[in-house]
């Protein structure tokens, strides 16, 4: 009996074994799964925790009262970060946009890049619209004639330089006289007093004559344009272009290998750039309390442009949900908003645009270089507060005419502002000797810009990929749509082929007597 009772389980397991194998199997898929979700977000959660960490870390630091060397070398960990990822920008941005212009059609290149400039020009000009809005309705500068920076201990900012020469100097630098120099120097203008002759009095008369200088930076604008149009120019040469287009390629590949390794030390070096800024802040409670309504009025602008207006934009152009787009590039993200530099940001903006979401190689390495250095929507935002604030600081009425000028400059200056920590505060100089206010104030930005422009980097490198996502599906529609019609003529030339060839066999049998239509014998 037991061993048929044996025989029957076995013949015929019971319900109770069945759960235990499904239920194994299924714990089994859970823990897979789980495995599966940490090794493909390690480094997004590293990231993230190394903020959080980094916060933790500056508040236990700062109660130690260190001296300002103490300081320098507890930031040296995130100093190496920075130099990291700027030592990786010139390389990635030449050899990406050299490599995406050769790689895309002329023509489609050429409507690619009207749709960008399209995309980058209409979204900064809201986000201006939303700058100037958010001050006229917050007034951040309104009851605050008595800040100043002498009751906060700041030192002043000054910025003679002339709007048209700031414009002038953007033009000159689109085009560097030596490519090796715009590496790290760009072109400015300076001012000096030459005598002009006496006037009645025999008193000598001086006049102010602009001549150029060079400062330290990288003239990012220069390269960007020189590596598109040379890309143009190797696809033009065909096969002789052939060879050098794949050296860049090559390179390019190469480079972003060194930007998958650099982006493992990104957690740790986020974790000390965080805590040193905790360390290094002044009487923060002073600055938040006087400048407090700026703040706010400055990220506010930021969270609507960047969380409904580029969505929304993104979402009716392509009919995709743009938080879907957005959840995979929490990295750069935390990246921005920890560097403050848009340009710090662009080589973990590629790897994750193209690995997460799915972008062509051609599209992102074209578009996202370029971003980075044209497309500010956060600085457009933080500028025009920025100006209208230091305007209701002085008791200056703004006019419709210097409204407008606020938009058209902050609009255009951004194009040529730095994409690095604290570039937007010389844009707003530019804006302000626009409409003839005092550059004085402008300590008062540069304050909490620590602060601000945490948010800017982030909308701004949104605007970026959001806008190679939009251009992603533009060009997969363009492809889908030559692939229909380049079946389509197929079809009609042996549609044709076949109507030709009867009518030839036809013509053949009339011929020989062979054929009888049918009409004729009706």
């Amino acid at each position: 009996m037991e061993k048929k009772n044996e025989i029957n389980g076995h013949a015929m397991p019971g319900s109770a074994s069945t759960d235990q194998i499904l239920e194994k199997s299924s714990q089994k898929s859970l823990r897979e799964k789980l495995m599966e979700f940490l090794r493909k977000n390690l480094l997004v959660i590293l990231t993230v925790s190394g903020v959080l960490v980094g916060v933790g870390l500056g508040m236990m630091v700062r109660s130690m009262n260190l001296t300002k060397a103490q300081m320098t070398y507890f930031a040296f960990p995130g100093e190496m970060l920075l130099r990291m990822l700027k030592m990786i920008i010139l390389p990635l941005v030449v050899c990406s946009l050299v490599s995406g212009a050769a790689s895309l059609d002329t023509r489609s290149l050429g409507k690619l890049g009207g749709i960008a400039v399209a995309y980058f020009l209409v979204t900064t000009l809201i986000a201006s619209g939303i700058g100037v809005a958010l001050a006229f309705i917050i007034k951040p500068g309104v009851g605050a004639g008595a800040l100043n920076t002498n009751n906060l201990g700041l030192e002043s900012v000054s910025s003679n330089k002339e709007t048209t020469d700031s414009f002038l100097d953007l033009a000159r630098n689109l085009f560097p006289a030596n490519l090796v120099a715009a590496a790290f120097r760009s072109y400015a203008t300076d001012y000096k007093m030459v005598a002009v002759g006496n006037d009645t009095n025999g008193t000598t008369l001086y006049q102010k004559v602009p001549y150029g200088t060079e400062t330290d930076g990288m003239n990012i604008l220069g390269l960007v344009l020189f590596a598109m149009v040379f890309g143009v120019a190797l696809r033009k040469l065909g096969d002789e272009g052939e060879e050098l287009i794949r050296f860049f390629n090559a390179f390019n590949e190469a480079t972003m290998v060194l930007v998958s390794w650099i982006m493992w030390y990104i957690p740790f070096g986020i974790m000390f750039l965080v805590g040193s800024k905790i360390v290094e802040m002044e009487d923060v409670v002073l600055l938040v309390t006087s400048l407090g309504k700026y703040i706010f009025a400055s990220i506010l602008g930021h969270v609507i442009h960047g969380g409904i207006v580029l969505p929304l934009i993104y979402f009716g152009l392509t009919r995709k949900n743009p938080f879907s787009f957005l959840s995979g590039l929490i990295t750069p993200f935390t990246t921005a908003f920890a560097t403050c530099s848009s340009s710090a940001t662009l080589p973990s903006m590629i790897k994750c645009v193209e690995e997460n979401n799915g972008v062509d190689k051609r599209i992102s390495r074209f578009i996202l270089p370029i971003g980075a250095t044209v497309n500010m929507d956060g600085a457009a935002i933080f500028q025009c507060i920025a100006a209208v604030f230091i305007a209701q600081l002085n008791n200056t009425e703004l006019n419709a005419g210097q409204i407008f000028t606020i938009l058209v400059t902050a609009t255009a200056s951004s194009v040529g502002a730095a994409g690095i920590p604290a570039g937007g505060i010389i844009t707003i100089a530019i804006i302000l000797e626009a409409i003839g206010l005092p550059t004085n104030d402008l300590s008062l930005m540069l304050a909490v810009d620590w602060i601000v422009d945490r948010t800017t980097t982030v909308v701004n490198v949104e605007g970026d990929a959001l806008g190679a996502g939009i251009l992603h599906h533009i060009n997969q529609l363009e492809m889908k749509k030559h692939q229909q019609e380049g079946e389509l003529s197929e079809v009609q030339v042996e549609a044709v082929a076949n109507v030709q060839a009867e009518e030839e066999g036809r013509m053949a049998l009339r011929k020989e007597g062979r054929w009888v239509d049918v009409s004729d014998t009706v």
